[in-house]
């Protein structure tokens, strides 16, 4: 059979390609957008440093001084972000971690500092969270016997949030994941009068290999795991009912932590709470896309973007990610061609 042999075929009625012909046009139906307002930048400030000092397992991410901190932010700022989430790095642990709760803390000093420079132009967040201050790396103060004693660590994030609050925050964000733990925040705030404190709870938080490259930023001395007190990673179920009993505790925003092995969960929690929902887009996940972009085995900015869009298509409204600040300088020059 020859080429003119070829009997004539009928093209299809429906031509979803039709929707794709253009740029315009795939902008006009785009389902997902991704917006600098949407993504908050998690920042590390240590104690002592004469300049910011790079973390090996990040690339491109420091842990900064005082001073280099309130650069990043500035920028963070200027990019119309929508907010920063601080994490402090003290030169000195002990065991119930008072350095998370000493108003002359290194992280206290820095929500005070951040407040001072961007003022209402950025949402100031602070890990509310025992573990960088303490010296066996844990969310909480131990027992005897090693164990987590998860109401007498309540009571050490009460009085961790009010120093929070009394700095300056806006906005804090408890992670250990200790039971109870938003309904003794929300109440140590309002009885401290500071009511406009908002909290967004690390509601569904895993115990997942992907936070190894997080230790080294926060130079943890973690001994054995948290599989007592963080989520397992095949309980989906689970994340909604913390996500709930959160919610009902009083929380503001929730969140799911990490984001690409469980954008699962995102959807799930998204569809359960009327509060807005968060993802973490964690250490591990932004380490992958380097490593490989760095092997020229992938396109590292259309990956970066295909990531943030795909946490925010399975339901999350903000997403904490360590390329806040590139997305977005990438977003405004792409806006300005």
């Amino acid at each position: 059979m020859t080429e003119r042999d070829v009997p004539p075929v009928a093209g299809p009625l429906v031509r979803p390609r039709r929707l794709r012909t253009t740029p315009a046009l795939r902008r006009m139906v785009g389902e997902t957008s991704l917006e600098a307002r949407q993504l908050v930048l998690p920042l590390f400030v240590r104690e002592g440093l004469a300049e910011p000092k790079p973390i090996s397992s990040m690339p491109g991410v420091v842990q900064h001084t005082r001073d280099s901190l309130l650069k990043a932010v500035a920028e963070a700022a200027d990019l119309g972000l929508g907010g920063v989430m601080l994490f402090g790095i003290p030169e000195t642990k002990d065991a119930t971690g008072s350095g998370g709760i000493d108003p002359a803390g290194v992280l206290n000093l820095a929500i005070t500092d951040v407040v001072a420079e961007v003022g209402d132009a950025l949402t100031v967040m602070s890990d509310l969270c025992l573990d960088e201050f303490t010296d066996h790396g844990h969310c909480g103060v131990l027992t005897a016997d090693g164990r987590v004693d998860n109401d007498r660590t309540l009571a050490a994030y009460a009085e961790m949030a009010r120093a929070q609050a009394h700095a300056g925050v806006d906005m804090v964000g408890p992670s250990g994941m200790m039971d109870g733990q938003v309904a003794v925040i929300r109440a140590a705030l309002d009885d401290a009068e500071h009511t406009d404190v908002s909290i967004l709870a690390y509601s569904a938080k895993y115990a997942s290999a992907f936070f190894g490259p997080f230790r080294e930023a926060v130079d943890s001395s973690l001994e054995g795991d948290r599989r007592t007190y963080q989520q397992d990673p095949g309980n989906a179920r689970e994340g909604v009912r913390e996500a709930l009993l959160d919610v009902a505790e009083g929380a503001d925003i929730v969140m799911v932590k990490p984001a690409l092995a469980y954008l699962d969960v995102v959807q799930r929690v998204r569809a359960a709470v009327d509060v807005p929902v968060a993802a973490y887009n964690i250490s591990g996940e932004y380490a992958m896309v380097e490593a490989a972009a760095a092997n020229g085995w992938i396109d590292r900015e259309a990956a970066i973007f295909e990531t943030l869009t795909s946490i925010r298509r399975a339901g999350a409204d903000i997403v904490l990610t360590y390329w806040a600040a590139e997305a977005a300088r990438l977003m405004r020059a792409a806006a300005s061609r």
